[in-house]
Parts: C-alpha cells; sequence; structure tokens
C-alpha cells in the first residue's frame, strides 16, 4: 500500500518556501520546532516505559513539567493562528500538526475546542497553497483527537473544504487535501446521511474524469490522476460505513467504469482503483455470498494482467508494487481468499487486518497521523475501539495468543462486520430524525 512521506527541512538557512529565515535576535521557528520535537519524543518516550505502579515522584514531576511545556507551546500555536503573517501562521500550523500527531491529548482539547475551532476556521478562510494544505491537516487530527465532539467542527468546515475541493483554480494539491480532510472528518464527527451522500457525489465527480479515458489520454495529466486517487480513497472511506442500500447504488454504478481507471499510467491510481474495486466486492458479498458482476470477464483478464505486469516501460519498483497488490485483489475476487494484513503494535500488540475495509481505515489514518500513528493506535480509544483493540493500555491479544490464526481472523472480521452495520443502523435513524420523516 502507498506510503506518505514526510517532508524535511534541509540546511541552507531556508525554510520550506524558500524564504530567507530571520536572523537569531528575532523569534526563530526552528527553536520553536526542535523543542516540541523533544518534548513529543521525551513524552512518548515515557509512556512507553512507563507503567502501573511505577512512577516514581520525580518521574511525575517531570511529566507535570512536560504537559506545562506542552500547554505552553500549544497555547502559543493556537493564537499564533490569528497571525496576519503568513509565514507565521504557518508555523503555528505546522506546531499544531506535530503536536497532535504524536500526542494523544483530546481531555485537554475538549476545554479549548471552541477556541480552537473558531481559530482553525478564520485560518481557514483566508488561507491558499501550502497554507490551505497544512489547514486541513490540523482539522483531520482534531477529529481524529475528538470523534463525534467535533462534530460543530465538520458542520462548520465542510462549506468550505468542498468548495475549494471542486473549483478547478484550486492547486490539486490542495484540492487533494481537502478531499481527505472531507472524508475523515465526515467518517469520525458526523452521522448526518445526507452530508455523506453530498460528499460522496462530489468525490465521485472527481475520480470520474477519469473513466473513458486511455492510459495515455493527454486530458489526464499525473497531477490530475493523483488528485482522482485521493478522491477515490476518501470515497472507499465513507463507503465502508454507508448504508448497505446506499453500497448497492454504488455498486451498479462504479463497479464496471473503475476498469477506466485500472489502466491509468499512474500506479498510484490503479492500485487504489483496483482496492476499491475489491472493497466494493466485499461490500456486495456480506448480503450476497455468490454475487457476480455482468463484466465479470473482462475484469479478472484485466486484474491477471495487472498482477503479473512487466512491460518494461513502467519502473522496476511500480512494477513490484503493483504486482504485489493485485495479486491480493485477484486471489480475493478470483478465489474468494482474503489476504490477512498484520501489524505490529509494541511487543505483544498486534492489528490484524481482515477485510478491505479495515485496510482502508488503517491507510487513511496512517496519511493523517504519519509518524503518530503507532502513538494512536495504543492511546486513542477512538481508533482503538474501531480496529477492536480493546482499552488503552491493555494487551488486547494476550487472551487469543493460544487460538489459531483462522480463528482470530473470523472473530475479528465477525466483530468488524457487526460494528460497521451498526454504526449504518444507527446513521440511518439519525438522518431519519433530522429530516423529519
Amino acid at each position: 500500500m502507498p506510503k506518505n512521506k514526510v517532508n524535511k527541512k534541509r540546511g541552507g538557512g531556508k525554510s520550506q518556501d524558500g524564504a530567507t529565515m530571520p536572523p537569531p535576535r528575532q523569534r526563530n521557528e526552528d527553536d520553536d520546532d526542535e523543542s516540541l520535537d523533544q518534548w513529543s519524543t521525551q513524552s512518548v518516550l515515557s509512556e512507553n516505559s512507563s507503567c502501573p505502579g511505577s512512577i516514581t515522584g520525580e518521574e511525575s514531576s517531570e511529566e507535570t513539567s512536560q504537559q506545562e511545556m506542552f500547554e505552553e507551546k500549544f497555547s502559543e500555536f493556537m493564537d499564533g493562528l490569528l497571525e496576519k503573517s503568513v509565514k507565521s501562521r504557518m508555523t503555528a500550523l505546522q506546531g499544531i500538526q506535530k503536536s497532535l500527531q504524536k500526542k494523544y491529548v483530546a481531555e485537554y482539547l475538549l476545554d479549548r475546542k471552541e477556541t480552537l475551532t473558531e481559530n482553525l476556521v478564520k485560518c481557514l478562510r483566508k488561507s491558499k497553497g501550502e497554507e490551505l494544505e497544512l489547514v486541513a491537516a490540523c482539522l483531520s487530527l482534531v477529529s481524529v483527537q475528538l470523534g463525534s465532539e467535533a462534530c460543530s467542527l465538520f458542520e462548520c468546515i465542510q462549506p468550505v473544504l468542498t468548495t475549494l475541493m471542486t473549483d478547478n483554480s484550486t492547486p490539486y494539491k490542495s484540492r487533494g487535501a481537502c478531499a481527505t480532510t472531507l472524508a475523515t472528518c465526515c467518517f469520525l464527527s458526523s452521522d448526518d446521511l445526507e452530508k455523506a451522500k453530498s460528499l460522496t457525489n462530489a468525490l465521485e465527480d472527481i475520480f470520474c474524469l477519469g473513466y473513458g479515458k486511455g492510459e495515455n489520454s493527454p486530458s489526464v495529466t499525473p497531477e490530475l490522476s493523483w488528485l482522482m486517487g485521493q478522491a477515490l480513497s476518501a470515497w472507499c472511506l465513507l463507503l465502508t460505513v454507508a448504508p448497505q442500500y446506499e453500497v448497492q447504488t454504488h455498486i451498479m454504478k462504479h463497479l464496471g467504469l473503475l476498469q477506466d481507471l485500472l489502466k491509468n499510467a499512474d500506479v498510484d491510481l490503479r492500485i487504489t482503483a483496483g482496492e476499491a474495486v475489491a472493497l466494493l466486492y466485499e461490500l456486495a458479498r456480506e448480503t450476497n455470498e455468490e454475487f457476480e458482476h455482468e463484466d465479470e470477464t473482462s475484469l479478472f483478464e484485466l486484474l491477471k494482467q495487472l498482477a503479473t505486469d512487466s512491460v518494461k516501460h513502467r519502473a522496476k519498483k511500480d512494477r513490484r508494487q503493483q504486482r504485489s497488490c493485485f495479486r491480493d485483489i485477484q486471489r480475493y475476487i478470483v478465489d474468494f481468499e482474503c489476504t490477512c494484513e498484520t501489524v505490529k503494535l509494541g511487543k505483544e500488540n498486534v492489528l490484524e487486518l481482515n477485510s478491505w475495509a479495515q485496510r482502508r481505515q488503517y491507510d487513511t489514518f496512517c496519511h493523517v497521523l504519519m509518524t503518530g500513528t503507532s502513538v494512536h493506535m495504543k492511546m486513542n480509544p477512538i481508533l482503538r475501539d474501531m480496529f477492536d483493540l480493546g482499552v488503552p493500555g491493555v494487551d488486547d491479544y494476550s487472551h487469543t495468543r493460544s487460538l489459531s490464526k483462522a480463528q482470530r481472523t473470523f472473530i475479528n472480521a465477525a466483530a468488524f462486520k457487526a460494528r460497521t452495520k451498526a454504526r449504518a443502523k444507527h446513521r440511518d435513524k439519525r438522518a431519519v430524525t433530522a429530516n423529519g420523516f
């Protein structure tokens, strides 16, 4: 699965946007980043090394001082969102992003939710380009931290982000960031079915631009292919918790047309489209185990070609990545065999991804949290409940270590399916209440 790279500053006395850094006597953003990184590293190490009943008075004092340092820095970052200087706002946004990625602080954020929401929305309305991407990333992280408590935030940002995402004059990277943020916030913070449907349709309008286009179509640039991949990933995330009748509509509409994206020249879009096809088959087989699509012959042939691709004009790394992914997709769709992916979270804690829906959700959170994924998987109760990891601080698989891999896979898959259905029903009820029917 595609991994996301984190841009790092290089030496030379310049920031990421190429502007000359201020002299030492002025405010130095690097010092802020360094102190924040030191705090984040120390806090993570203290969490991993401490256990109940072993915290000494000196360690407790150190943790208190680290928390005070965090609160002081975070308050400065929130105030920095209102600065007139774009560079100052971006520094504040980068600080908020790093803080929320590397530490689970939902309780702290709840007491400052209104202030943080108001400042982020104000910053969003006047941001563009790289600043807009940072704002979008911070909004996603707030939803990951607060879950349903960030419902009011989603209601504020949805109209603005949707307009930016669908505006052709907005840079492709900014539109992709808006798509990911909208899907993440809707998935975690909203149970409004109508808003989810509206967002799903807006995402469809983007990746449908690749329908009917050949591999080397001049109308599909590499930048547009990347945007379509982001929109398709966001669309799939919403589909994992959509009501079954909505899923059936999307299956009938898109399953055949997605083959056009499998022929795109961009390897990441081909892989994303293949995973989308596997997800649609998985959702269809939940209600009909013998599900068959009317155009399966050509689809199976295309999947076989992609799983054994040896075209020389493609990079060797791309071919290897594509073959690995499409072998799993072909094995599931054609042979009804689902590959279980295992992710280690510490020495004893293990996350087993037994379905394409779980894979899509996990990949989304990896994209949002980046290097802080393992921290949140250990401490964030929202994510732990979603992936059936139990309460934070507990070795969730200690009670199943004696079971076979097949037994654990069956238990996890059944729990995930039940949780998805319950969430879809809850979303239906909220929509009915809202519309008054």
